[in-house]
């Protein structure tokens, strides 16, 4: 590469890099990062480990956010005098090592730059994600479990904390549905171009002729509820009915009936939660997603009207957005971006980092 090319390109990466860090508003960062350090060192902080967790989570974060900006506007400045050094000393070996270093820094950011598309009202927040089998069967239950592995790796990769509150087995093989949150910030904003029917094409492993199959699976991606939300639950509008735990095959998974099932009466909204021992904790998670579902429902009926008034009938967001093709070739391609990877089994152990990326940015063009 010439070096003039270089010294523009360069040029072009620490402009980007301004950019974003405008955006990131990195003064601010540091200020939320000198309170939040301040709360954390309080002899009290312990007293609520709720609020105590929420603390420290969000310190790690941003924390981490600020390190990461820095570290890679760091890395930007340091290609200067890597390409000089290899071009005054004619190392093939070291421009090779610095022409690496360029595409890696290229890459880091093109994803810190998509971080900074997440501005939504709600996009800060932490998720609740919640995956249902649609049509197909068993191959619909099995596709399901398969994509709860598949959001949970991709968690794991990051360093995401997660807590699953239900998985409702089904008989044969796979899940019913499930729940479960990915607790970080911008968590929601990130996941929430996941949301939409994903369809799974395959020689069904279920069928004895062994034909293919077409199955689809719901995921539904929500913010978590804060405080300032709002959002009031009349206790006369609920139905809870308690009920005991079980895992596959009907195995118990506590010996005490502490599973909750809350019915909102007024919108017919069912939750469920099993994963904590005691019946109180499982109906104060139940009541948290109950909350989020509402939130959601809210936002919507908002967004309804606003689309009303623009005449503008919304969009299919809800509607079919990715394949899963396993036959009679190999491919998984987003169908609103076009984005597709050749590697099922990689996307499926949680590569969907690509996805995602041109998700949001996609989402970012429709909105303009």
């Amino acid at each position: 590469m010439a070096v003039v090319d270089i010294s523009e390109e360069l040029k072009s990466l620490s402009s980007t890099m301004g950019s974003i860090e405008a955006v990131l508003d990195l003064d601010a960062l540091r200020g939320d990062i000198a309170v939040l350090e301040e709360q954390a060192a309080a002899p009290s902080l312990w007293d609520d480990p709720e609020a105590a967790q929420k603390i420290t989570s969000k310190l790690s974060h941003l924390q981490a956010e600020v390190r990461k900006a820095e570290g890679l506007r760091g890395r930007i400045d340091d290609l200067e005098v890597l390409f000089e050094l290899a071009e005054d000393e004619g190392d093939a070996d070291a421009l090779a090592e610095a022409e690496t270093e360029l595409e890696s820094v290229r890459k880091a950011l093109d994803e810190m730059e998509v971080r900074t598309l997440l501005s939504g009202e709600y996009d800060a927040r932490e998720a609740l994600v919640t995956i249902r089998a649609e049509a197909g069967g068993v191959d619909a239950a099995d596709f399901a479990e398969r994509l709860q592995r598949m959001y949970l790796r991709w968690a794991e990769r990051h360093n995401y904390k997660t807590e699953v509150y239900e998985t409702a087995y089904a008989e044969e093989a796979g899940i019913k549905s499930t729940t479960f949150a990915v607790e970080v910030p911008y968590a929601y904003g990130t996941l929430s171009v996941e949301q939409g029917t994903h369809r799974l094409v395959r020689v069904s492993p279920f069928d004895n002729q062994g034909r293919r199959q077409t199955s689809f699976a719901g995921v539904e991606v929500l913010p978590v509820v804060e405080q300032t939300d709002h959002v009031e639950i009349d206790e006369s509008d609920l139905r809870v009915d308690v009920y005991r735990s079980s895992g596959p095959g009907g195995q118990g998974v506590n010996t005490t009936d502490s599973a909750v099932r809350l019915t909102h009466l007024p919108t017919g909204i069912v939750v469920s939660c099993q994963n904590e021992r005691s019946q109180i904790q499982n109906k104060a998670s139940a009541m948290n997603v109950l909350q989020a579902k509402l939130l959601e429902r809210r936002r919507q009926e908002e967004q309804a009207k606003m689309n009303a008034l623009k005449g503008d009938g919304g969009n299919s967001w809800g509607n079919q957005m990715r394949s899963y093709v396993l036959h009679p070739y190999q491919m998984v391609k987003d169908l609103r971006t076009e984005f597709e990877m050749g590697n099922p089994e990689a996307v499926f152990n949680g590569e969907i980092d690509g996805f995602i990326e041109a998700g949001i940015r996609w989402r970012k063009q429709n909105e303009k």
